[in-house]
């Protein structure tokens, strides 16, 4: 894949230390250090290493990737990884796509509080899902959820929600049946948005009674508790946005859609146009348009598109993909294995491959040559800042 034209990176090298200046004081070690990261990804910075074709003799020299989860660089490879470790967990079922997110009023207390309220996000629409599923009257099962936390508009404003993926159906109670939902669909989005607004509601009064959540600005009254309280009041009687997609067309589908959404950042290098020491120009969706074209070119100033990239950065530690309910990692390979029975379906067998593909060849990368298709073999490493010994050789030039 041809590098694009523009990325973040060369947006932060060129602009990035005049906006640290100007905003010295104000901006946090992780940020700075996700700036630092994507400044340095694939550059002599961080080292390298020079393959070699051990057919046609081509040379190629790549410097090592930051793999800051932040970057838009280090996205394809970490979900490529990600994707096939979780290849086999899939069930040969239906699945379904939910969404919860929030008031954008109470988003603003998200933005000064990413840790509490972002867990909160996280365990709440769980909760709510894995409730309901659980109620007799509804589902009766046990369920497994895959959530991955975004905090973003197309536009890079703050709009933190999440995106749910559950396998149609469930455990029964006593995990001696498959309990399947009815075709085409999961749960009442209604009942869902009820019962995960209360929830939500509920646990931002606990954090607040814990002394968690801290207030700036003109939310700064609400430190004091019964003004908290009334001011969460209207958000009781109000529509919470809980929507559900339709089901994917098979596990296939699944994976692609997993491998888009559990890795992406804020904004990929496709999207930007054009960058000067005034404006960054990219492409967005206008989701308010309900029909026809959503493609827009947004022109915002430099320093505040570095602002709005930074603003979702995660808190260090904070994990953005967690597993719930039957996928919940200390038990999920039993739950799969458990349910594959049920379903009378056999574990994936693993590939193998005889013959001299088998052997494992020490520092062979995993793409070919561009030019032959042969094993392309690591033939120098070279560590930070410094350069490599080997150079490429002058390739013939076509008749």
């Amino acid at each position: 894949m041809s590098r694009p034209k523009l990325e973040v990176a060369d947006i932060f090298r060129a602009h990035g230390p005049a906006w640290r200046r100007a905003n010295a004081g104000h901006v946090s070690l992780s940020q700075l250090k996700v700036m630092s990261a994507i400044e340095a990804c694939r550059t002599e910075a961080l080292g390298g290493h020079v393959a070699a074709c051990g057919k046609c003799g081509h040379h190629h020299i790549a410097y090592n990737s930051c793999k800051n989860r932040h970057c838009p660089k280090c996205q394809g490879p970490a979900a490529r990884d990600w994707m096939e470790a979780r290849a086999e967990d899939l069930l040969p079922v239906e699945y379904f796509h939910i969404v919860f997110t929030m008031p954008a009023e109470i988003a603003r207390i998200a933005y000064w509080n990413k840790q509490a309220v972002y867990s909160l996000l996280f365990r709440v629409s769980a909760e709510t899902v894995m409730a309901i599923a659980a109620d007799p009257k509804r589902l009766g099962a046990r369920i497994g959820i895959t959530s991955v936390l975004h905090t973003w508009g197309s536009a890079l404003t703050h709009h933190p929600h999440i995106h749910m993926i559950v396998p149609g159906g469930g455990l029964s109670p006593d995990g001696t049946r498959w309990i399947a939902c009815r075709p085409g669909f999961f749960m009442h989005v209604r009942v869902l948005s009820r019962l995960f607004r209360r929830l939500f509601l509920d646990g931002l009064l606990a954090l607040h009674r814990a002394g968690q959540l801290a207030f700036f600005g003109h939310l700064e009254r609400l430190g004091d508790a019964g003004t908290f309280a009334a001011w969460l009041a209207p958000f009781r009687k109000s529509e919470w946005v809980v929507y559900a997609k339709p089901p994917f067309g098979g596990p296939k589908a699944v994976l692609a859609y997993l491998s888009r959404y559990t890795h992406r950042v804020a904004i990929s290098n496709a999207r930007l146009d054009s960058a000067d020491a005034q404006t960054v120009a990219f492409r967005w969706k206008d989701y308010r348009i309900k029909s026809g074209d959503r493609q827009k070119v947004m022109r915002l100033a430099t320093p505040e598109f570095i602002r709005r990239f930074l603003i979702h950065v995660l808190p260090d530690g904070f994990h953005r993909i967690r597993h719930y309910g039957l996928l919940a990692s200390s038990a999920r390979k039993a739950n799969i294995t458990k349910i594959r029975a049920l379903l009378y379906v056999q574990h994936p067998d693993q590939a193998t491959v005889s013959g001299p593909e088998a052997e494992i060849i020490p520092l062979t990368l995993r793409e070919p040559c561009p030019y032959c298709g042969g094993p392309m073999r690591i033939i120098e490493i070279f560590r930070r800042g410094q350069k490599p010994m080997s150079r490429a050789p002058p390739r013939e030039q076509a008749a």
